[in-house]
């Protein structure tokens, strides 16, 4: 049995359906990509899996439990963590505090503090800056905290929304090793990212979505030398 199951999943913002009618899987331990323009319903999905939209039809099942229903605090209870797109941190709190509310359905004190170490150890500016607001820190830093953030609740699926979006190529590559360095270590990743390339060398599997569809999938090597991936995706002529 696959971690998650999405069946026929789609979703509709009042009339508008955005996502119509996928269908993947996740299996533990791997790195799941879906790569796409704007607008293809990447976003709409994962937002749906975290139990912040509703679906209109389908069915989407974690570890044979139905997620259909349950409120976005329970899934995360569940073990499905979601580090959105635009990072949406608490730019008035420190980053400490930012860490620390990402563990905020978890009891066992020395875990957390043991977990906020473990994210300053992957992420050694968040450390040096813990008393800052995470306000004051770059789209990069920024970026870093929202995944640590979400690693707090020591998740079983780790959902990103576009990890890379508007940074640097340094801080890029530095978000793609790190998520590598995760993939390493085990940790099951649904990974929604514009930088097909990136996305697609990480992952295990990957979706095409276009315009509320799967269109093609394949593992991450399949696609990076599908020529229409490579045409439409990497801009290779």
């Amino acid at each position: 049995m696959a971690l998650l199951e999405v069946e026929d999943l789609r979703v509709a913002y009042g009339k508008i359906e955005a996502v119509k009618g996928i269908s993947f899987t996740v299996e533990a331990g791997e790195v799941v990509t879906l790569i796409g323009t704007n607008g293809a319903g990447k976003t709409t999905t994962l937002r749906t899996l975290s139990g912040l939209l509703k679906p209109l039809a389908g069915k989407i099942t974690f570890e044979g439990q139905p997620l259909n229903g349950v409120g976005a605090h329970k899934i995360v209870s569940m073990g499905l963590a979601h580090s959105p797109e635009g990072r949406r941190i608490f730019p008035r709190l420190s980053i400490e505090e930012n860490l620390q509310l990402g563990a905020f359905l978890r009891k066992d004190t020395d875990g957390i503090a043991a977990d906020i170490r473990n994210a300053y150890d992957r992420f050694p500016i968040l450390g040096e800056r813990r008393r800052q607001a995470a306000g004051t820190l770059s789209g990069g830093e920024q970026q870093m905290l929202a995944m640590g953030r979400a690693l707090m609740s020591r998740p079983k699926l780790l959902m990103l929304d576009e990890p890379s979006m508007g940074l640097s190529p340094i801080m890029m590559q530095k978000i793609m090793s790190t998520i590598s360095e995760l993939k390493a270590a085990g940790t099951t990743i649904l990974l929604v990212e514009q930088n097909a390339q990136a996305a697609l060398s990480l992952a295990d599997h990957g979706h095409v979505m276009e315009i509320g569809n799967i269109t093609l999938s394949g593992t991450g090597e399949e696609l990076l030398h599908d020529e229409s991936v490579r045409k439409a995706y990497l801009g290779e002529d």
